[in-house]
C-alpha cells in the first residue's frame, strides 16, 4: 500500500446549480427510481514518444446524483497491472489456462517495459489529504462529504509508463503499430445501486461512470492519431482531418496539440503511429467513419474493402437496435486483438479479409451493447459480450449473404460444449472469479448469445427483436443490469419470464428434453416426453406421417403465463408446469402406424444438450 500526500479542496455546488448535461434526475424505470452519477473529465496531457511515457494534469468534475452521502471516492489506475508482481500477473501464472497474450510475459518486464500510473498530487481549494494507492485502484477519502444533488472538483497531476504490449494497452504491438492508450488515465470508478465497483484490474473488462471528456493530447508532430471523441482543431492539426491524405500541420516546435470533445460516453481511448494511413468513409445518418492503419501494401486492400461493410454493419445495428447517436466511429489497427472503446475500436490489422471483417462486426457493435447500453462489464460481461455476439452474427449472415439458418449455431455448439464439460460456472460469477478464462469465455460470449436467439423460441422471433429496440430506447446512456432487460422483455412479450433469467443465468442447470416412447390409445397416437434436465422450456414438436406430411404442435410452459404466437396450423397442447418431469402429448385423429417420426425442436433453437432423445424412434 503506497501512501500518496494529496491536496484536495472541496467546492460544492447546490443541486439547483447544476446544469442539466450534469444530472440525470431520479426517474421511474422498470428497476424502480433510477439514478446514475456524471463526471467531466478535462485533460491536458503531454507524451513523451520517445521514452513512452506521458504527464497530465486532469480537472474532474463529479456529481453526485445517487441517495446517499459520498464520503470517498475511488479511481482505477489499469497500467499498474503491467508490473512484476500485480494481481494481473500473479493470475496469469497460475491460472489453469493462461490467455497465451500474457502468461509469464509480466514477470519479465524490465523497468523501461513496466507500466504504470501514478497521481502525484490532488487539489481542492489547497486543502492536503491522504489517499492510498492499492495496486490499480487509488483510494481517497474526501475533505467534505458529497451530499445527494451536490458536485465537487477534483483535479490530480499523473503520470504513468506505456508498457510493452501484452493486453488490450501498450507499445509497439506485433503489428508494429507504436502506442495503444486505452486504459490509460486516472479513471473514476462507478457508484451505483449496488455500491462502489473498485475491482482490481486482473486481464478482464471495464464499468466507467456516463460523462463528458474534454482532451488534450501532446505529441511529436509526425504521429496520427485516432480514438474517441471529435477534434476540436482540424486545420491546426492536418492528418487527413482537414482533407484528404493531408500531412502534419506545420509546427514551431515539432509538436501538435489535439484537441478532443466526448459528449455521452464512460471511457476515452486512443491509438498513435507516424505511419498510419487516415482514411473517411461518409457513412449512413451522416456518421463519419474514420480508418486508421499501417502503411503496408499488403494490408491496403482489405481496409480499403472493409470501409463500405463497416457502413453495412452501420445500417444494420441502426435497424435493428437502435440509432447510433454519434457523428464519428473509427476503426484502428492496433491493440493485441480486438476491443471496443467509445467511439472506435482498436483491432490487429493483419488479417484475411474475413476475419478483418468479422471482428470489426463483433467490436462496432459494442458500440450499442456497451458503449451505449453501459452493462458492467465484471459482473453482466454475457449482457455485454453475448448480445453483441448474436446481432454481429446476424449482421454478418446478412452483409455477406452466408445464408445460415442460425447464425449463432457455433454459439450453440461452443455453450453445449461447456455444459457438458463439467468447467461451467453460473453467469452470476464475477468476471475474475472463473475458474478457467475458457469457461469465462464461453459463458460470455456463446452462452451470452444463446440466451438473446433461443428467447426468440421462447417468446417468437419478432417480439424478440422487438424486445431488443424497446431495451436499447429504454436503457440507452444508462447502466442496465440483467434484471432490467428481463423487465423490457417481459412487457413487450406480455410473459413471466422470471425462470428464464434465473435458470439460464443463475444456474448452470441444462435443457434436456426427451422423446420416450410412442404408444397408441384407443386409435390415437400418444407421445411420451420426459424432461430430464432441470431448466424448464416450452417445447415445439414436429410429427412427420408416412405421406411425408408434417405437423407441428406447441407445449406451453405453464411458468410463463402465456403462450406465444404460432402459426394457424401449429395446434397448442396443455402447459406443462416444470415438477413434473414427464408429459403425455395426445395426437387427435393420428394412428400410431401412420407416424413416421417425432422430434423435439427441428430447427434446433432450443439449447438441449443432448439431441439424440430428441427424435423418435429414439437414435442409440
Amino acid at each position: 500500500m503506497k501512501k500518496i500526500a494529496l491536496i484536495l479542496t472541496v467546492a460544492v455546488a447546490l443541486a439547483g446549480c447544476n446544469s442539466s448535461k450534469n444530472v440525470v434526475a431520479s426517474r421511474s424505470f422498470d428497476s424502480g427510481t433510477y439514478w446514475q452519477q456524471h463526471v467531466n473529465y478535462d485533460m491536458d496531457v503531454n507524451i513523451d514518444a520517445d521514452r513512452y511515457q506521458y504527464t497530465g494534469q486532469q480537472k474532474l468534475i463529479y456529481t453526485n446524483n445517487s441517495p446517499e452521502t459520498i464520503d470517498r471516492v475511488y479511481y482505477h489506475l489499469f497500467y499498474n497491472a503491467f508490473q512484476p508482481g500485480s494481481e494481473m500477473d500473479e493470475r496469469s501464472r497460475t491460472i489453469a489456462d493462461p490467455d497465451p497474450r500474457v502468461g509469464s510475459r509480466i514477470v519479465a518486464l524490465k523497468p523501461n517495459e513496466i507500466g504504470y500510473l501514478h497521481v502525484s498530487s490532488m487539489k481542492q481549494d489547497g486543502q492536503p489529504v491522504l489517499a492510498d494507492e492499492e495496486g490499480t485502484v487509488l483510494v481517497v477519502k474526501l475533505a467534505k462529504a458529497i451530499a445527494p444533488g451536490q458536485s465537487t472538483t477534483l483535479e490530480l497531476d499523473f503520470n504513468g509508463q506505456v508498457p510493452v504490449q501484452i493486453r488490450r494497452s501498450g507499445r509497439n504491438n506485433a503489428e508494429g503499430v507504436a502506442l495503444s492508450m486505452t486504459q490509460w488515465y486516472p479513471k473514476m470508478a462507478e457508484f451505483d445501486k449496488y455500491g462502489w465497483n473498485t475491482s482490481p484490474y486482473i486481464a478482464r473488462e471495464f464499468h466507467g461512470v456516463w460523462g463528458d471528456f474534454d482532451v488534450k493530447l501532446t505529441i511529436d508532430k509526425e504521429y496520427t492519431i485516432g480514438g474517441t471523441g471529435y477534434l476540436q482543431n482540424p486545420k491546426e492539426i492536418g492528418h487527413g482531418y482537414d482533407q484528404a491524405n493531408s500531412g502534419p500541420a506545420k509546427s514551431k516546435d515539432g509538436k501538435l496539440k489535439w484537441h478532443f470533445k466526448a459528449p455521452q460516453v464512460h471511457d476515452f481511448a486512443f491509438a498513435a503511429d507516424k505511419d498510419y494511413v487516415h482514411d473517411i468513409y461518409k457513412g449512413a445518418n451522416g456518421v463519419n467513419l474514420h480508418f486508421f492503419y499501417k502503411d503496408n501494401d499488403a494490408i491496403r486492400e482489405n481496409w480499403n474493402q472493409l470501409q463500405p461493410v463497416t457502413n453495412e454493419f452501420l445500417k444494420y445495428f441502426n435497424e435493428h437496435i437502435g440509432n447510433y447517436p454519434y457523428q464519428q466511429y473509427s476503426v484502428i489497427q492496433g491493440g493485441d486483438g480486438g476491443m471496443e472503446y467509445a467511439m472506435c475500436t482498436l483491432i490487429t490489422g493483419e488479417r484475411r479479409f474475413g476475419s478483418l471483417a468479422g471482428v470489426t462486426a463483433h467490436e462496432f457493435a459494442h458500440s450499442w451493447f456497451n458503449h451505449i447500453l453501459a452493462t458492467n462489464e465484471s459482473k453482466d460481461e454475457w449482457m455485454d459480450e453475448g448480445f453483441t455476439t448474436y446481432i454481429s452474427n446476424l449482421a454478418m449472415n446478412e452483409v455477406f449473404k452466408e445464408g445460415k439458418e442460425n447464425p449463432n449455431a457455433g454459439s450453440y455448439r461452443g455453450y453445449i460444449g461447456l455444459a457438458m464439460s463439467g468447467k461451467e460456472q453460473p453467469q452470476t460469477t464475477h468476471a475474475d472469479r472463473y475458474e478457467y478464462n475458457g469457461a469465462y469465455g464461453t459463458s460470455a460470449y456463446s452462452k451470452g448469445a444463446v440466451f438473446m436467439a433461443q428467447l426468440g423460441y421462447v417468446v417468437g422471433d419478432d417480439v424478440r427483436d422487438q424486445i431488443i429496440k424497446e431495451y436499447f430506447n429504454t436503457w440507452k446512456f444508462k447502466h442496465p443490469d440483467p434484471n432490467d432487460f428481463k423487465r423490457v422483455a417481459e412487457r413487450v412479450s406480455g410473459f413471466d419470464l422470471e425462470w428464464y433469467l434465473r435458470d439460464w443465468t443463475m444456474t448452470t442447470n441444462r435443457i434436456d428434453y426427451s422423446i420416450e416412447n410412442v404408444s397408441n390409445l384407443d386409435g390415437k397416437a400418444v407421445i411420451s416426453l420426459s424432461r430430464k434436465g432441470l431448466m424448464p422450456m416450452p417445447l415445439d414438436i414436429e410429427v412427420t406421417l408416412n405421406d411425408g406430411s408434417t405437423k407441428m404442435y406447441y407445449i406451453p410452459l405453464e411458468e410463463m403465463r402465456g403462450e406465444k404466437e404460432v402459426g394457424r396450423n401449429v395446434i397448442t397442447a396443455s402447459d406443462w408446469a416444470w415438477a413434473y418431469p414427464t408429459y403425455k402429448l395426445t395426437l387427435e385423429g393420428i394412428d400410431v402406424n401412420n407416424l413416421k417420426s417425432v422430434t423435439i425442436d427441428p430447427k434446433e433453437m432450443m439449447a438441449d444438450v443432448n439431441k439424440a432423445n430428441n427424435t423418435f424412434p429414439i437414435e442409440e
